[in-house]
């Protein structure tokens, strides 16, 4: 599409929104940056764009000939899209995309795009590092921090862009069309805005949807809704698999990974040899080596990577020992899925904070998943009652109820014990105590770090 001088509205004044704002801008459109939010101040707002980036901004209620005159519609990634405000647009056959689908029609060169329930951060940032290792213009994009948009700007036809893309960003795509997609895996999430799993996997599944033979997707065997997704995908699949061998893909046999063609077996690495910890990156490790090697990316090269690349933070990260108890910080385990990986990478007894905001998850599977490790359940947050009545319900009786997170860690460290541990993977956003998970987990780093070495 042509934006030289279209008028286009930009709904979200946050990160994504800012963003997309100054590549409209240097692509010659004509932006209007909306945030409904009455709070903000057009001042405050004005102030997170650059100098010479000067567009209108309106804050509460878009007057009705503002909206006629708009050509286009950037969504950011908390907007829903199926709002009477965004519907009103479609009506009108206004086009409505998301900063993927913006800085996919701005940016140059090769797109490797990583969605998924879990593990999208610590797939695409290893991801990053191999590519990295590999070629000279890399960016890490997307739902990981960096505006995609921001990124397109400079890029160029040797640019190779890796994307953590969100269901929230695949719902606004177009003609977005990866090089590499993975979909590492789907389980219950977000029910709050896709309202159905049917819509939910759609929005994962979509990553895909303008790819062909010619272009590659990493999918996971062992996930029901990726496999079954595997039979219609329009792209080339590669597979992956933590439970069994496979005749084509990556597969994890013991504490061995192997890569598999047309039946013959390559042993690739020994799972100790990496610094990543937990049957879930070992799935993120080998859906990397899958993403890259479709890259044309050496093994050599790949493997080079993987045995130095540290844990992202705040995904079953290693805080510090404290008086004989290891703190693990897993504060992006944000859903019960996530959080079974967390407690699956535990290998001694355990106390676990959980709770948090309520995304109508249900939690009978990640109780299920305590099997004898989990030694007290620490509970905090606006679903502190819901697991609390789910855990009893399942026969887990010792739990406790925090009315702040302070007093949570307290409680932690009174009840664990030389040779515990103490992990952070609440299966539940953060919001009403922290504004994202990032800031839990550092509050969790700083209560460990500040604690004394004996009482």
């Amino acid at each position: 599409m042509d934006l030289q001088g279209k008028k286009v509205l930009v709904v979200g004044s946050g990160l994504s929104g800012i963003g997309a704002v100054q590549a409209l801008h240097h692509a010659g459109a004509v932006p209007l940056l909306f945030d409904e939010n009455e709070k903000l101040k057009v001042e405050e707002v004005q102030r997170k764009l650059p100098s010479g980036v000067n567009v209108e901004i309106v804050i509460g209620t878009l007057p009705q000939e503002q909206k006629a005159s708009v050509e286009l519609v950037v969504l950011s990634p908390g907007v829903p899209t199926d709002t009477a405000f965004v519907e009103d647009f479609r009506k009108r056959n206004v086009k409505i995309w998301g900063e993927i689908e913006l800085a996919y029609e701005m940016g140059k060169g090769t797109v490797i795009a990583i969605t998924g329930t879990n593990g999208k951060t610590t797939t695409t940032s290893l991801v990053g590092a191999i590519m990295a290792a590999h070629c000279k213009d890399v960016d890490v994009v997307g739902n990981i921090g960096n505006p995609y948009t921001m990124a397109a700007l400079d890029s160029t036809e040797e640019t190779v862009t890796v994307a953590e893309i969100s269901s929230f960003q695949l719902e606004t795509i177009d003609q977005f069309k990866p090089e590499v997609s993975a979909i590492l895996n789907i389980t219950p999430d977000h029910l709050n805005r896709h309202h159905t799993m049917e819509n939910y996997a759609a929005a994962k599944e979509a990553v895909c949807r303008n790819q062909t033979k010619k272009e590659t997707c990493v999918l996971n065997y062992e996930n029901s809704y990726t496999l079954a997704f595997g039979e219609r995908c329009p792209a080339r699949v590669v597979w992956f698999s933590s439970q069994r061998k496979l005749e084509d893909g990556f597969y994890l046999e013991g504490e061995e990974i192997f890569r598999a063609e047309n039946g013959v077996s390559e042993r690739l690495m020994d799972i100790h040899d990496m610094k990543l910890v937990g049957v879930c990156n070992v799935e993120n490790v080998m859906a990397a080596m899958a993403v890259t090697s479709a890259c044309g990316v050496p093994m050599e090269e790949i493997l080079s990577v993987i045995r130095t690349f540290a844990p992202v933070e705040h995904r079953i990260e290693f805080v510090a020992t404290k008086r004989g108890v290891d703190y693990y910080n897993d504060s992006k385990g944000t859903n019960p899925d996530a959080a079974i990986q967390g407690i699956r990478a535990m290998d001694r007894p355990t106390v676990l904070i959980g709770g948090g905001y309520d995304k109508q998850s249900v939690y009978d599977e990640w109780i299920e998943a305590f099997d004898g490790k989990v030694k007290c359940l620490v509970l905090i947050g606006q679903t502190r009652e819901k697991i609390a009545a789910c855990a009893r319900e399942h026969g887990f009786q010792n739990i406790v109820l925090a009315d702040t997170f302070e007093a949570a860690f307290e409680v932690c460290v009174e009840k664990a014990e030389p040779g515990d541990a103490v992990l952070l993977s609440p299966a539940c956003a953060s919001w009403g105590m922290f504004p994202n998970y990032e800031v839990r987990g550092q509050r969790f780093k700083e209560l460990v770090n500040q604690m004394e070495e004996s009482c």
